[in-house]
């Protein structure tokens, strides 16, 4: 029996309404931190810091998700090539908007000095023709190859960024480079400073931060910056959400879903399957490089080794969790992973060490001696607990595992997805006219969906 099934009808009907499952999950998420912050003794500063690191991830997670759904989802695009765009975005973002170094100045690099949205849309618009340069030839592959195709990709990308070679060069008299192996600093405006200072309401930013100065003394800018960056992420979030649905229910969105299902037939009917993927594929790569801008424009600075695949499997868990085809689900998948998954071991363990004493061996083999010998859970159980952090990706695993095994769907499992964008339901007939007759029905299929 569905939750929706439980609840009386007013609440049913609330309930089907997806902004409240995902309202309702943000939530339960906020009010277990504020609590295992409370019980650790977090200071308002600690529980307003723990609020913004959760919803920072929460958001980047689900606008990569999001991103992902698109390719994978929808289409059915097996891109694991996600971090790749995600550094293509931000370092071109980098060198657009960092401050001018010309020739005569020697020992570092800088950018072009535009604008900050120049450099965001410069990110955006790179990663999406990237995605067009992967598309025009792996497209035309299937399934694994495409996947090889795409992490290649992203590991030559991690290379090339790496290379001393381009560290540093000469562009119309500016100094530009990608840093090698030592990164580069993104000295360009603060985001959250950039974006009041747009709207006029840089002053009123700081007079907000004055009064939080009441709450949290001591420099309480930084805190308050993170948290307000979170939250206008969560917007983007939305933003995300918006488009995807409206791609998902338009024509252009049920051909990839056409696509995603029978390939040959979708062809045979006429559409270009190709040039269909292939704008998918754009748009997907396009927002995991605006993902990769607004994850890391606000960190100081980028290093090519951030870059790893392991970035790519955690927007590819994060997806599985909320459903593939779901855009609710992806938002969902993204938070619980945030949470859960990324975030909660490290207060997991400091939760258990707050009220037990955690004694832990000093290597594997103290730790499971005991368990052998003696049948002694607590040796093994306090060292699992000391190294939860190194055990993350083990834990991960093991989810994943469970999940492809018991819950393939999803979160919210299969839900149907809608046929047409105009009603195809039989006309109401006069009473007595074409009695006896079954009513018209379309029911868009069983597999994901495009929500709603």
């Amino acid at each position: 029996m569905s939750v929706a099934e439980r609840l009386p009808e007013p609440l049913a009907a609330l309930w089907e309404n997806d902004v409240t499952k995902i309202t309702s999950l943000l939530a339960v998420i906020y009010a277990v931190y504020l609590l295992t912050g409370a019980a650790l003794g977090f200071s308002p500063r600690g529980q307003i810091n723990s609020i913004a690191s959760l919803t920072f991830y929460i958001a980047v997670f689900a606008l990569l998700a999001l991103a992902l759904n698109l390719h994978w989802g929808y289409t059915g695009l097996f891109n694991i090539g996600i971090v790749g765009f995600m550094a293509i975005g931000i370092y071109t973002m980098a060198i657009v908007s960092k401050a001018p170094v010309f020739a005569a100045e020697t020992g570092r690099s800088g950018g072009f000095g535009m604008p900050i949205i120049v450099g965001i849309i410069a990110g955006t618009v790179v990663a999406a023709l990237l995605g067009l340069v992967v598309a025009l030839p792996a497209l035309r592959l299937r399934a694994d190859y495409l996947a090889i195709v795409t992490i290649a990709m992203s590991e030559i990308l991690r290379f090339v960024f790496l290379s001393g070679d381009l560290e540093q060069f000469t562009v119309a008299g500016y100094v530009v480079g990608l840093g090698g192996g030592s990164g580069l600093i993104l000295d360009f405006t603060p985001p959250v400073e950039a974006f009041f200072t747009a709207l006029g309401l840089w002053n009123a930013y700081l007079g907000f931060v004055d009064v939080v100065g009441a709450v949290v003394p001591n420099n309480p800018k930084p805190v308050v910056d993170s948290l307000v960056y979170g939250f206008l992420l969560l917007f983007v979030v939305a933003g995300y959400y918006v488009l995807l649905r409206r791609v998902g229910n338009s024509p252009f969105g049920r051909v990839l879903k056409a696509i995603r299902e029978d390939e040959e037939a979708t062809n045979s009917l006429g559409k270009d399957t190709d040039a269909f993927k292939t704008k998918a594929f754009m748009v997907g790569c396009g927002l995991m490089g605006l993902g990769g801008v607004l994850w890391f424009m606000a960190q100081g600075a980028i290093t090519p080794n951030t870059y790893r695949p392991r970035l790519t499997f955690f927007v590819w868990i994060a997806l599985i969790i909320g459903g593939a085809g779901s855009n609710t689900g992806s938002v969902m998948g993204g938070a619980i992973f945030a949470a859960v998954l990324f975030q909660g071991p490290r207060y997991l363990k400091n939760l258990i060490e707050n009220f037990v004493e955690v004694d832990a061996p000093s290597g594997f083999g103290p730790a499971v001696s005991p368990l052998i010998s003696n049948l002694d859970p607590l040796p093994f159980l306090f060292y699992t607990i000391d190294s939860i952090r190194q055990l993350q990706l083990v834990i991960m695993g093991l989810i994943l595992i469970y999940l492809m095994h018991n819950r393939p769907q999803g979160l919210l499992g299969h839900r149907k997805e809608p046929a047409s964008g105009v009603p195809l339901d039989r006309p109401r007939r006069p009473a007595g006219e074409g009695e006896g007759r079954p009513p018209a029905a379309a029911d868009g299929g069983s597999r994901g969906e495009t929500d709603e």
